[in-house]
C-alpha cells in the first residue's frame, strides 16, 4: 500500500537517535506517535513481512493470516526450507479451534509474496508497513532497531533481547521512531490476566508478600543430545544465523531450533520464564527488583546444553514482595496446584493458569490445605467464557495480541505490551541469569540499569557484536 504521510528518512532517523557509528548508544529525542496514526487508513490492509518462519514464526504467520486487514508481504529466513518448502505446519493446540491448516508454503502465497534470506533486503521494500520478528533471541535487538530505522512498525517476540543493554537501546529507538512496537508477551492480551491485573493491585487478595511461578518439563535423560561439529546444511546460512555472536562451528543440536539450550543464543528462563515473570510484575504493579539471587546447574540431563536443567531465582522488591521462579527440566507434572502462578496475599491466595484462576480465602491462625478450594472463587474459561469474554476478545491470547498490534498501527494507541514493559520483564530473566553466573546476590538500580555491588555482573550487561552484524 502507498503511504499517506511522509516518514523521516533513514538519515534523519539516525540523526535523531544517534545510531550508526555510535553502535547501540541511541538518543532520547522522540517523535509523537500520534503524528503517525493516520499513515494507514482504517479500511486498508496492513502489509506485513515475517522475519523467522520456524516454529513460533509459523504460528504467528497463521494467526496474522486470519486477520482480514492483514496481507502477507514477505517471508524471510536464513534457513531456505522455512520459506520455500512444501509442507504443512499445524500447531497441535489449535487443531480443534482452527481446523484450517497452514497451507504449504509453495501454495499459500503467490509470486507477490517476497522471499528473502537477508532481512535487510526485505526492509528495503517500501510497501511493507510492519514486520513480525520471531528469529532466535540474539537477533531481536538488531532486527528491531534496523526495522525502526527502515520506518516499519514492529511485533517482536519475547524475550525482547539477549542483554539488558541492547533492550534499553531498543526502547530508545522505538521512542525516537514514533512507530508502534508490540512485544509477544501474549498473556498481556489474555482476558484472565487482564481481569486479575486490574484487581490484584487494588487489593483483591490483600498485600502480596510472596509470589512464585514454575515451568516444568522433562528432558531427562538425554535432552538435546550430544553431537560433534559438522559442515552446516547447504540450505542454511550458518554465518548469518550466528549473526552478532562469536563464530563457532555448526552443530546439529543448535540450529534451527535447539538454540534455546545454548546460553550464547537464549536460555529457558528468558524463553518460558519471562512469561511468568511478566505476569507477576504486571499484577503486582512492580517495575524492577532491588535484590536478585539465583542458583542452578546441570544436575541430571546428559547433553550438550550450556544452561541449567534446574534453576531457581529470587527477586526482592522495595515494596516488600518476594518473587521466586523455578525452571525445572528434569521432571513432569505441575509444581503449583491448579496452575503455574501462585500469589500469596494477606486476604487470600491466588492460583492461576492459562485459562482459569482460583482465589482461596486466607484463614488466619491455622494451617490450610488445598481441600479448602471448595470454599474459593473459581473461574474456568472453558465454562465461563461469557463472563470474561463479553468484550469480544478471542480466548486465544496470541490472536488478541496480534489484533491489538494491527489496531494500534491504525489508531496510534498504546499496545497491550509496549517495548518498555517487555524490556522490564525480559530484564528480570537476564538479572536472574547474571546472578546465577556470578554466584552473587546482586543489588540492582533500575534507573541507571547497573549493579551497585558487582563490577563483574556489570560486564554481563552487554557483549561486543561480531562484525559485520552491527548497527
Amino acid at each position: 500500500m502507498k503511504k499517506k504521510a511522509i516518514n523521516p528518512t533513514r538519515r534523519e532517523f539516525l540523526a535523531r537517535t544517534g545510531a550508526g557509528a555510535a553502535g547501540l548508544v541511541l538518543g532520547l529525542n522522540g517523535i509523537d506517535a500520534d503524528s503517525y496514526s493516520r499513515i494507514i487508513g482504517s479500511n486498508e490492509k496492513i502489509r506485513v513481512g515475517f522475519m523467522g518462519t520456524g516454529n513460533r514464526g509459523t504460528q504467528l504467520l497463521h494467526t496474522f493470516m486470519t486477520m482480514p486487514d492483514c496481507e502477507t508481504a514477505a517471508l524471510c529466513d536464513v534457513y531456505e526450507p522455512y520459506i520455500t518448502r512444501q509442507y504443512d505446519k499445524v500447531d497441535p493446540r489449535y487443531i480443534s479451534t482452527r481446523p484450517q491448516q497452514i497451507p504449504k508454503m509453495g501454495e499459500a502465497f503467490t509470486g507477490k509474496v517476497g522471499r528473502y534470506s537477508d532481512y535487510r533486503k526485505m526492509l528495503e521494500n517500501r510497501d511493507i508497513d510492519a514486520v513480525v520478528i520471531a528469529t532466535p533471541d540474539h537477533w531481536h535487538a538488531l532486527q528491531t532497531i534496523h526495522s525502526l530505522q527502515a520506518e516499519k512498525h514492529v511485533y517482536v517476540e519475547k524475550p525482547v533481547s539477549k542483554t539488558i543493554s541492547e533492550g534499553r537501546a531498543m526502547v530508545k529507538a522505538a521512542a525516537a521512531s514514533g512507530k508502534i512496537v508490540t512485544v509477544g508477551l501474549n498473556r498481556r492480551a489474555s482476558s484472565t490476566f487482564m481481569k486479575l491485573a486490574g484487581e490484584i493491585p487494588a487489593g483483591r487478595i490483600g498485600k502480596v508478600t510472596f509470589a512464585s511461578a514454575c515451568h516444568v518439563s522433562n528432558m531427562y535423560p538425554s535432552g538435546i543430545g550430544r553431537f560433534k561439529p559438522e559442515t552446516p546444511p547447504g540450505d542454511l546460512n550458518w554465518d548469518a544465523w550466528l549473526g552478532p555472536r562469536a563464530y563457532r562451528p555448526y552443530q546439529y543440536n543448535i540450529a534451527p531450533y535447539m538454540f534455546r539450550w545454548w546460553e550464547d543464543y537464549a536460555n529457558q528462563i528468558s524463553n518460558n520464564g519471562v512469561h511468568y515473570l511478566d505476569l507477576i510484575r504486571w499484577m503486582l504493579g512492580e517495575t524492577a527488583p532491588v535484590w536478585i539471587s539465583a542458583g542452578g546447574g546441570k544436575y541430571a540431563v546428559d547433553d550438550d546444553r550450556t544452561i541449567p536443567d534446574t534453576m531457581q531465582a529470587t527477586f526482592e522488591f522495595a515494596s516488600g514482595a518476594i518473587v521466586s521462579i523455578n525452571i525445572i527440566e528434569t521432571s513432569s507434572g505441575s509444581f503449583i496446584p491448579y496452575g503455574f502462578i501462585e500469589m500469596r496475599g494477606t486476604k487470600a491466595t491466588l492460583l492461576t493458569g492459562e485459562n482459569d484462576y482460583r482465589i482461596v480465602p486466607t484463614r488466619p491462625g491455622q494451617f490450610q490445605s488445598w481441600e479448602t478450594l471448595t470454599d474459593a472463587e473459581s473461574v474456568d474459561l472453558a465454562t465461563e467464557n461469557p463472563r470474561l469474554l463479553n468484550d469480544g476478545r478471542s480466548s486465544d491470547s496470541t490472536t488478541n495480541l496480534a489484533r491489538n498490534f494491527l489496531d494500534c498501527i491504525k489508531t496510534g494507541k498504546t499496545p497491550f505490551c509496549t517495548l518498555e514493559e517487555g524490556h522490564r520483564s525480559t530484564s528480570l530473566a537476564h538479572l536472574a541469569t547474571i546472578a546465577m553466573l556470578t554466584n552473587e546476590k546482586l543489588r540492582w538500580d533500575a534507573v541507571s540499569e547497573k549493579f551497585l555491588n558487582s563490577d563483574k555482573a556489570n560486564t554481563l550487561l552487554a557483549y561486543e557484536y561480531r562484525k559485520p552484524y552491527t548497527l
